[in-house]
């Protein structure tokens, strides 16, 4: 895939939304910020976001909706790569935050679930009903790791609900195009998950030890991040090492088109033929623009 630098300089770019524009929102985890960035590279501050934005995604009331993850890694330089690193001491944890596009203003709609305090919020993903599906990586401790989880929550701040828990690393999020699927990209272990909605925020429950169906493993050592889906059906989730957009077919096949950065973090998918992709490259604090082989699925609300 041929790909265009369409800026640079970010900070740990993270959660790109495309806009109708030619825009996209994006944050920055290090900068702490929700950035607009220009066809022309333009960078513009949205919103301050004090901890570590990681996740974005337009809601249907034309809201941002932001997983913080509270700061839950430092950064440090490896040979010119930004590098997320330990968790820093003294963290707390992450919340669920609402920006206004207009003026900027950002509310705190969720801290905990039934009285657990949520670890690193990560991804989100809005279904039909305006309800959001939400990822909490965990984070890890001096002790060992912190297990994540996967949400459901609406926007009123009335409900939040945690629907499978003790998960390693769970990171990027996303429906299938009939909404039956919610996929979950697990970092550590290099696993797409799959698991079956009934109705919307309710999952079928899981077979006897295990959590969900497991599309697939990569081998060798690839960890996974954010994803998107295509509009066949396909999940396109950034992988890390093996720096690029990793492909999977709901069957388990993969096709992996790289990216100049081995810690290739999130794409997403616009366009009139929605055939456009936006790739955050967040070691070298880069974001390219591509074309596609086949279009995305079209996000509910937003652009």
């Amino acid at each position: 895939m041929d790909l265009t630098l369409v800026a640079e300089g970010l900070q740990f770019p993270e959660g790109p939304v495309a806009m109708a524009d030619g825009s996209v929102l994006l944050v920055e985890i290090q900068r702490q910020t929700l950035t607009r960035i220009a066809p022309d590279g333009t960078r513009t501050t949205v919103a301050d976001l004090p901890g570590g934005p990681n996740g974005a995604a337009i809601g249907p009331d034309g809201a941002v909706y932001v997983t913080n993850n509270g700061g839950s890694f430092q950064f440090f330089d490896m040979g010119g790569l930004n590098i997320p690193g330990p968790t820093p001491a003294g963290y707390e944890g992450g919340s669920i935050q609402r920006v206004d596009l207009a003026s900027g203003a950002v509310t705190t709609l969720y801290e905990a679930c039934d009285g657990k305090r949520l670890v690193g919020p990560n991804d989100l993903v809005f279904d039909r009903q305006g309800g959001f599906w939400f990822t909490d990586h965990g984070c890890s401790t001096p002790d060992g790791r912190r297990y994540g989880a996967l949400y459901y929550a609406r926007t009123d701040g009335s409900h939040i609900v945690r629907l499978r828990d003790h998960l390693i690393s769970p990171n990027g999020v996303g429906l299938s195009p009939a909404e039956d699927v919610v996929y979950v990209a697990d970092t550590m272990l290099g696993r797409l998950w799959a698991f079956d909605v009934v109705a919307p925020g309710e999952l079928a429950p899981p077979a006897p030890l295990q959590p969900g169906r497991v599309v697939c493993n990569l081998p060798g050592y690839q960890l996974l991040d954010s994803l998107a889906v295509e509009a066949d059906g396909r999940v396109c989730v950034a992988t890390i090492i093996n720096g690029g957009i990793t492909a999977f077919s709901p069957n388990g096949s993969t096709q992996h088109v790289a990216v100049p950065d081995v810690i290739t973090t999130n794409i997403c998918f616009g366009g009139t033929d929605m055939r456009d992709v936006w790739i955050t490259a967040s070691g070298t604090g880069k974001l390219w623009r591509g074309r596609w082989e086949r279009p995305g699925l079209k996000l509910n609300f937003g652009a």
